[in-house]
Formats: C-alpha cells, structure tokens, sequence
C-alpha cells in the first residue's frame, strides 16, 4: 500500500532543508553587503591625499554594493519565501493528487502498460482474501444435486443461443489457424487475452513473468517438455478417457484402490456419480471441448514464453482443429462441452465454488457468440464452425 504519510513527511523534510539552505545564503550575503559598506566607510574617512587613489576602488566597491543590494533586495527576498510558500503547495497538491488517484491510478502512472496486470494482481489478491474470509459451503451431495441442476440450466441458456451456420474450410488456409486459435478462446476470455493472433499479450517482462506463474502454478509446467507432455496427454486421453472409466463403472468400488487416501477415494467417488448421472445423455466425446480448449490454450502460452516454436504451435493447433470438428459440430457444442468438463474438474477438486466457475464460463461463451467487435468480444460469431451442418451432439 502506498503510505502517503511518509511522502508527505519526506516532502516536508526537503522543503524545510531547501528553505534553511536558502536562508543562510541570504544571511550570507548580507554578511557581505555590511562587509563591503563598513570597508566604503573607513575608505571615507581616510586621508584625503589618498581619495583620488581610492576613488575608484570605492566606485567598484559601491558599485558591487548596490549589485548585492539587488541580487537581494527586500522584493527578491519576500519572492524567495513566496517560492518556498508555492513548494510546499505542490507538494501538498501532489500528495492529494495521489491520494484522490489512489493504488490503481498511481500503479498506472508508475509502470504504464504494466500497471494494469499489477493492479488486476492486487485486486485478485482482495477477492481471495475475501473468498477466505467467507465460509465455504461443504461439498455435499445435495450440493452436488444442486451444481448438477445449475449445469443443466447454464447448457440449455447456451443452446439457445444465436449461431452462424457452419461452412466448409478449404485446406491450408488462414481461416484454420484462426479457428485453432480461437479453440483457446474461454480461457482467453477468461484471463482477457487477445485472439487476433498466436500471441496471447503482448510481450513486456512483467507479462512473461504472469504467465510464466501462470502456466507453473496452476499446471506444474516448468518448460518445453512437461508443456508438450501436457497437450499430448489432452488430446489423446485427457477427461474423455477418465470420464469414459467412471461410465463404465457398474459400482463406486471399481474406480477406487488400496493406493488412493482418504481424499482421492471421495475425489474418485464425486466423479463416479458425476459420470453416472450424466452417461445416458452424454458419451465420452462430449469432454472433447474441454480437453482441445485447455490444449490449444498450453499450446498458445508455450509459443508466448518460447518454449515451443509458431510453427510447433501451429501445428499442434490443426491437430487439435481436426479433432475438434470431428466430433462436435458447433461452437455451442464447444462451450457446453467446456462447461460440462469444467464441472467435472471442479467435482473431482471437491472445489465448492463450482457455481460462480459455471457462471464465468457461461458469461465468456455468451461474449464469444454475441459479442460486438468494438467490445473486444464475438469473436466466434465472425469465425463459422468448420464443416456441414449436423444436429445435436449425441454419437
């Protein structure tokens, strides 16, 4: 927090030392002045043989007299103390300045296009420690009979939702690049990236560093391997096959073993009644969306940090395209399915704030569809789904 208390305080001490310096010149230079007039006095009344030679030197002494006398004249003396009055009210209007501009503003004016990622750190900051603050809703099965009702409702409001119909891509065109990175787009509206092109922000150190801490803290990706160990994993396997795993479970006790603690046992269990609720509507390649979303996400963010060239990038993202539209046929088949697998993870994190997920998932699918360009959103408006039409997701 910026304590303005001691810039005030610091400001005052400079000031005050600015004056003091001030003052003693000034006493100084009157010093001087009685010097010059006490020596033009003796110069006076000495011999009057010697006036002719003195003459002159008491000239350039009266003369360097009355250059003292208007270097600091009363006028210049009182504007003097008038410019000490008008920096203390600078500083005064400085600190009330930053005062009114508060740790945004003064964020901003510090470290510029930077400021904004400091600032959305701080204010991420205050929401956590509220959300600590509040006390947490245990992860019941009523619970989850209620998240479970939220998810129906979030699927059908995107359902409704308006869509350009799918058109047919020629092959080795810009528009796949563009679709593929457009996969990324609910986690990139979620942390406000851009998807104009393959990189995500652009490229300030204090940037790198976010997604450098990003990518690590919530992946455990340290570099090039683990990243594309990461998307290997998502496209070939990922949430289809453990949702696959629990479908195929006639009882609970089939996905748990003697290895799994206590937690990991009710982790596997939520996943369980998550897949038995839901496999009479959904199959298995109903999780595509979320896996291809998070994949082409790691994707975009390893060609950001250089830990994988535009061309690997670019590569991994027709891959993921191709798979994409294989098996879902729109982009609202694409954000349900996010939704569906995001409820999911939630469910097997035994994370409670499920809810306020499902929401901010929906409202970024919603910016996506509907959006308007001015606003930075509709972005999968203006990009059509690739291929023929089909109707409903169900294999």
């Amino acid at each position: 927090m910026v304590n303005l208390d001691k810039i005030r305080k610091r400001a005052q001490a400079a000031t005050e030392k600015a004056a003091e310096s001030l003052q003693k010149s000034i006493e100084e230079s009157n010093q001087h002045v009685e010097q010059m007039r006490e020596k033009l006095k003796v110069s006076a009344e000495s011999d009057d043989a010697a006036q002719d030679g003195t003459a002159q030197s008491a000239a350039d002494a009266q003369q360097q007299v009355e250059i003292l006398g208007k270097m600091f004249s009363p006028e210049l003396i009182q504007q003097i103390s008038a410019t000490g009055e008008m920096i203390q009210q600078t500083v005064d209007q400085k600190v009330a300045e930053a005062a009114a501009l508060g740790v945004d503003g003064l964020m901003r004016q510090m470290f510029g296009e930077d400021a904004g990622i400091l600032s959305a750190a701080l204010e991420t900051l205050a929401m956590e420690d509220e959300e600590d603050a509040s006390e947490e809703r245990e992860l019941d099965l009523a619970l989850e009979q209620e998240l479970y009702a939220l998810l129906n409702q979030k699927l059908a409001q995107i359902e409704a939702l308006p869509e350009t119909e799918p058109v047919t891509y020629p092959k080795n065109t810009p528009q796949w690049k563009h679709f593929g990175i457009l996969l990324s787009g609910m986690i990139s509206r979620l942390n406000n990236h851009d998807l104009d092109g393959m990189d995500v922000e652009l490229h300030t150190p204090v940037m790198e560093q976010q997604i450098v801490s990003l990518v690590r803290r919530s992946w455990g990706i340290n570099g090039r391997s683990g990243l594309l160990d990461t998307i290997r994993y998502l496209s070939q396997e990922g949430y289809e096959l453990r949702y696959q795993i629990y479908c195929d479970a006639d009882t609970v006790e089939q996905v748990l073993d003697e290895s799994m603690d206590e937690e990991d046992r009710e982790s596997a269990c939520r996943g369980w009644r998550f897949a038995q609720h839901y496999k009479a509507r959904y199959m298995p390649g109903f999780m595509t969306g979320w896996d291809v979303g998070r994949a082409a996400m790691l994707a975009r963010w390893g060609c950001y940090l250089g830990w994988i060239t535009e061309g690997e990038a670019e590569g991994i993202l027709w891959e993921l395209s191709q798979r994409a539209v294989e098996t879902l046929h729109s982009w609202r088949e694409f954000a349900s399915s996010y939704l569906f697998g995001g409820l999911m993870w939630k469910l097997l994190c035994g994370d409670s704030a499920a809810e306020s997920y499902l929401g901010y998932l929906a409202d970024a699918a919603i910016d996506l569809l509907t959006g308007k360009p001015e606003d930075n959103e509709g972005q999968w408006k203006a990009c059509p789904w690739p291929g023929a039409p089909k109707t409903g997701f169900q294999g």
